[in-house]
């Protein structure tokens, strides 16, 4: 079996050591080579054809966004991009996972217990994965029922949607499709602390909802958009005189916090039937059993089909253990939903709800 070739791409002697030393841990990955810049970085791809390159966001010369747009628009390959914990930073990794890069890491900070945890992991995925870029809608130019002819209005159901590597863009396809009074919508995308306050902010400016990340109690409003916080807290739907979101300092499940299982077991346990469950792109099988549980309450289920994922991997096991009631591209989940949850929609089920 041939290993993964990795070209390190830092202007940081320290910060290449660093990455290559945890990689070389991992004997099914290859160090092929180390650049300083994206003119070296640019050179070494010729010549030594990596599978995947780990890449700086901020280098001098050009920078780390500049640098991906090019390799994806010539010499498509996966990108880990490797980011600092700053406003700057986060944004421009957001930015970068939109254009297509694979997935992101943080650089270590002063305290941390373990240098880049699970690289090596999504280093080996991303050079199984297809690759494919997206281009985001703007909100001007988002599809929704209203512009077919088909006037939008919320029947009281919730939307809950998980995602992992590949999130980015496939949540911006998916959410861009909803109009301004959506139902409302809780999400959580494996994502670093820090990084998730940068992609809400991002959504909401590509999107007709309202989309920040989510504060506890806040209350279940349609044309709202909820996300859960990074690496810190589990997002759930808690009930009551009204839904409110909740967030739970719990441990990891399924290695993850936040956890997409737990945000579907929540949303199952206050609402039932009067759910839409939905599983995109992403490695491993976060999700998988807490779509069952929705499906089995009588919830809708969407998961998201192989040849639109970049890693068929949460969707695939959810799809297996039949979770999923719907399989669908990507391109036509946002539309599904809001189809769904419409109370004018042909076919469609008024329900009663306590939202306000």
């Amino acid at each position: 079996m041939s290993k993964t070739k990795v070209l390190i791409v830092d202007d940081s002697r320290t910060m290449r050591h660093l990455i290559g030393q945890v990689l070389s841990q991992d004997s099914e990955i290859e160090i092929v080579g180390q650049a300083a810049d994206p003119y070296e970085a640019r050179e070494a791809m010729k010549t030594l054809e990596p599978d995947v390159i780990t890449l700086d966001v901020e280098m001098p010369n050009m920078n780390g966004i500049d640098f991906l747009s090019k390799i994806m628009r010539l010499r498509p390959t996966p990108v880990i991009m490797v980011s600092n914990l700053t406003a700057r930073g986060t944004e421009a990794t957001i930015k970068a996972l939109e254009i297509g890069a694979f997935d992101c890491i943080a650089k270590p900070v002063p305290g941390d217990s373990e240098m880049f945890p699970g690289l090596a992991a999504k280093v080996k995925a991303a050079a199984a994965a297809r690759m494919q870029v997206l281009k985001p809608q703007l909100k001007e130019d988002a599809v929704t029922p209203v512009s077919r002819g088909v006037l939008y209005e919320p029947d009281g159901k919730i939307v809950a949607i998980g995602a992992s590597t590949g999130g980015v863009e496939a949540l911006i396809a998916v959410v861009s499709k909803f109009p301004e009074n959506c139902p409302p919508t809780v999400i959580t995308q494996h994502m670093p602390a820090t990084f998730t306050k940068s992609f809400a902010d991002r959504l909401d400016r590509l999107c007709a909802p309202r989309v920040a990340e989510a504060t506890e109690g806040a209350p279940l409003l349609k044309g709202h958009v909820y996300l859960a916080p990074g690496s810190v807290t589990h997002l759930e739907v808690a009930s009551g005189r009204s839904l409110t979101c909740h967030l739970s300092s719990a441990g990891p499940v399924n290695g993850h916090r936040p956890s997409v299982d737990v945000m579907f077991r929540s949303v199952q346990a206050a609402v039932k039937s009067k759910a839409v469950g939905v599983i995109l792109t992403g490695m491993g099988r976060d999700g998988a059993d807490g779509l069952l549980g929705l499906r089995q309450a009588g919830a809708s289920t969407i998961g998201q089909n192989r040849a639109t994922s970049l890693v068929y991997g949460m969707p695939r096991v959810a799809f297996e253990i039949e979770a999923v009631e719907k399989q669908l591209p990507l391109e036509k989940i946002g539309g599904e939903i809001l189809r769904l949850t419409n109370r004018n929609e042909e076919g469609g089920r008024a329900c009663r709800s306590h939202l306000p």
